[in-house]
């Protein structure tokens, strides 16, 4: 066997590695998903617990805060795995975040107490849980950005996002909580309450992008319309669009219910794209197993080159010698590769660069729109802002759709104006 021959079949075996290696950061993942659900569910009954002095949910946040102590204990045990390679394969920044959130770790008996011992209002223990589930959910980020297979990273991109909308899901419903809970919502609980649910469907649009067909599936079935119906209500009266005649404390267990209920449908689309996850990675490891077998049975084989099959194409106008030369040779496929890489890299951030662009044309025309309705409907800001985004959801369209509609309006309110 050659040189050459013997580098491909290590170049297999090392690819080999790295996608076992990556099913392993895959079911890292997984764990971090199912304790990220557990702190969440204790998170939204601290909350009623802390406003409610202790009178509701005592028992159930018990139940929750062992469900998430055991799942803590399985995902801190594949964690230290990963510590104790002789060589590890994890990305440097990975083991970086994942010894931050070590520490983070640690602290959860703290908060848990002063939870126990009122010693904390409900802002800041919702806070704090915020914290760590964020710095978990950088964890997932890493590997999606660390990932080495496109397909895996795809679906990697998918499972981040779908998280970090649930994750924002779990903040609303413990922002509900604690506002029906104790009877009313100010304007910062009310603000953020619309925030989440703005900033919650950006990240849902995002999976939608990027899951596979069969997830997209499962998360059309899922979701129960008249679950949703229930959290649109109970959304109005928190968010001031609309009152209702129960003003007691027992609304604020109806929203816990009614947002669990959604939470769980998208944790149980999250557990099947996390399953379509780990036979991805392992179809993509028996594939690399039987790459590496028939090549040994059979390193003679030559397959057409990428670049072989270019030069075929042209079949009327050859290309010279010099090229075809340069193209058939290492070094030419390897400054080839390098300008694709190149060419891919910055027709990225040209996307990314329009794509600012356009969010701050977008945001240009939502201020003006806002403005203008400011001016002739007598509204403050908060529900100028709030008029015009409930007005583009009835009317299934953008903001920055609707507010371009409202602008257009603006020559004739000022003809109104003049004639007034």
């Amino acid at each position: 066997m050659s040189s050459a021959q013997q580098l491909l079949l290590t170049a297999k075996r090392c690819d080999i590695d790295n996608l076992t290696h990556l099913a392993t950061t895959c079911e890292i993942v997984g764990d971090i998903s199912h304790f990220i659900h557990m702190l969440q569910r204790e998170r939204g009954a601290s909350t009623i617990f802390l406003v409610s002095q202790g009178v509701r949910f005592k028992q159930r946040r018990a139940t929750y805060q062992q469900h998430s102590q055991d799942a803590e204990a399985l995902m801190r045990r594949r964690l230290e795995a990963l510590g104790e390679e002789a060589r590890p394969q994890a990305a440097a920044r990975l083991l970086r975040r994942i010894a931050n959130v070590w520490y983070a770790l640690d602290e959860l008996s703290a908060l848990r107490h002063a939870i126990d011992t009122f010693a904390i209002t409900p802002d800041a223990a919702t806070q704090a849980f915020n914290r760590l589930t964020s710095g978990l959910l950088a964890i997932v980020f890493e590997a999606a950005d660390t990932a080495i297979d496109p397909d895996i990273t795809r679906t990697l991109v998918a499972i981040f996002h779908l998280m970090q909308g649930k994750e924002l899901a779990g903040q609303e419903r413990a922002c509900g909580a604690f506002g029906f809970t104790q009877g009313h919502f100010d304007n910062a609980h009310s603000s953020l309450l619309t925030q989440l649910i703005t900033d919650q469907q950006r990240c849902f649009d995002t999976f939608v992008e990027f899951a596979p067909s069969e997830a997209q599936q499962r998360w059309e079935q899922e979701l129960s319309p008249r679950t949703l119906s229930g959290i649109g209500q109970l959304r109005d009266i928190a968010c001031q669009r609309a009152t209702h005649p129960d003003t007691s404390d027992s609304l604020g267990e109806t929203w816990y219910e009614l947002t669990t209920l959604r939470i769980d449908s998208i944790k149980r689309v999250e557990d099947a794209l996390n399953d379509q996850l780990t036979a991805l990675c392992h179809c993509k490891i028996n594939q690399a197993h039987a790459a590496l077998e028939k090549a040994k049975a059979d390193p003679c084989a030559n397959a057409l080159s990428p670049c072989a099959q270019l030069l075929a194409l042209s079949s009327t106008e050859p290309l010279g010698d010099l090229t075809a030369n340069a193209l058939d040779s290492p070094l030419g496929r390897s400054l080839i590769e390098l300008a694709q890489a190149q060419s891919s890299r910055l027709q990225g951030l040209s996307d990314e660069l329009e794509n600012t662009r356009k969010a701050l044309r977008e945001r240009k025309l939502i201020e003006r729109a806002k403005g203008l309705i400011m001016a002739h409907q007598e509204m403050t800001e908060e529900e100028a802002y709030r008029f015009l985004r409930t007005t583009s959801m009835n009317q299934s369209k953008s903001m920055a759709d609707m507010a371009q509609s409202i602008l257009d309006l603006s020559p004739i309110l000022k003809r109104k104006e003049t004639n007034q």
